[in-house]
């Protein structure tokens, strides 16, 4: 088997069930979908039902919750381009209270750039080169 894994250019991966790096983006998605408050409580009967609510799922994903790691927008808003205004009117908030409340703060407000390279798992400073994973 691995060796058909390897002649078709596939990289297994051997890591633990359960552990972050394995197929993060599959356990990532699976985590979110999870825990996303539209999750149905009951199982769906039918294929169709599950490829309905797939349908909801994303629409939910893309327009409606935003992301931490893209400073709290959408991947909707992110893809259009509106992140930078957001984001520039975000910080512009953060500036006036803090001109407004000086004592409410303790030092610099939030950072909202924009964070150019988006990266599931990032490499850490000991990594020379990314891990591939196929699927």
């Amino acid at each position: 088997m691995l060796a058909t894994l390897q002649n078709l250019g596939v990289i297994p991966s051997f890591s633990r069930p359960s552990v972050s790096d394995d197929k993060p983006f599959s356990e990532a998605l699976f985590k979110t979908a999870k825990y996303c408050p539209i999750y149905p409580t009951t199982p769906l009967a039918t294929l169709e039902a599950w490829r309905g609510w797939t349908g909801t799922f994303a629409t939910w994903y893309n327009d409606t919750q935003p992301h931490s790691g893209i400073k709290f927008v959408t991947p909707s808003q992110r893809h259009r381009g509106e992140d930078v205004e957001i984001l520039i009117r975000r910080a512009d908030v953060y500036e006036n209270a803090k001109r407004i409340n000086p004592a409410r703060w303790s030092g610099k407000t939030r950072n909202w750039e924009m964070i150019k390279k988006v990266r599931l798992n990032p490499l850490r400073e000991n990594q020379k080169t990314d891990t591939c994973y196929a699927a």
